[in-house]
């Protein structure tokens, strides 16, 4: 259905939005597998670098960037940082808990922290959130966090710093959202009520024999 036939809420305002983000709970303790063209790993300092179309997949969890460093600590905690190639966008996707629906996501960045499970798009952030194959929500801003432990998303519209590729930063940004209401199913409509018939009583005269 058009945008413009939606009978949706739009948003526009600074500083943050907050959203419930839904994400599939069992993601968070499924492996994260990665292909990619080159991969180099250092010891010393527990870093692992992947170049060259990235794919990252930890459950319905879905990861596309140009270049992808996981660094680890001793305790064990990763934390992937993705960057896209230039003009591009790293790309996110994840089903969400007990629905046909799925989160898309681009950033020129994402930052993504495996032990916090939360997904942190930056620069140019986009999410949508689709019902089946139909786009239900659309949400911009400058930084886009997703805590899939508080099942919170987190939208900043102002921009920290210098943009990724060095230009003068961007003034007056602001979250854009447009929200779609689920559509509840329409409870069926009561028949009409046929008027009740009339009670019938036997006339005193019927089957009664005449006298002679």
């Amino acid at each position: 259905m058009p945008l413009l036939h939606r009978l949706g809420l739009a948003l526009s305002a600074f500083g943050l939005l907050s959203l419930p983000a839904w994400a599939e709970k069992a993601d968070r303790d499924k492996p994260m597998q990665i292909e990619a063209d080159t991969m180099r790993h250092d010891e010393a300092k527990q870093l692992t670098q992947f170049n060259g179309g990235v794919v990252g997949v930890k459950g319905t969890l879905v990861l596309r960037a140009a270049r992808m460093e996981v660094q680890q600590d001793a305790q064990g905690k990763q934390v992937a940082k993705l960057w896209a190639a230039p003009n591009e966008r790293v790309f996110f996707r994840q089903k969400r808990e007990g629905l046909d629906e799925f989160t898309e996501g681009e950033a020129e960045m994402a930052i993504y922290d495996n032990q916090a499970d939360v997904v942190t798009l930056i620069q140019r952030a986009e999410v949508r959130i689709l019902r089946g194959t139909q786009m239900a929500d659309q949400i911009t801003g400058q930084k886009i966090v997703f805590n899939n432990t508080t099942e919170v998303m987190t939208v900043d519209g102002q921009i920290q710093g210098r943009p990724a590729n060095g230009s003068a930063p961007e003034r007056n940004q602001r979250v854009r959202a447009v929200l779609t209401p689920r559509q509840n199913a329409v409870a069926p409509q009561a028949s009409p009520v046929a008027p009740a018939a009339p009670t019938l009583r036997t006339s005193p005269n019927i089957g009664e024999s005449k006298k002679p």
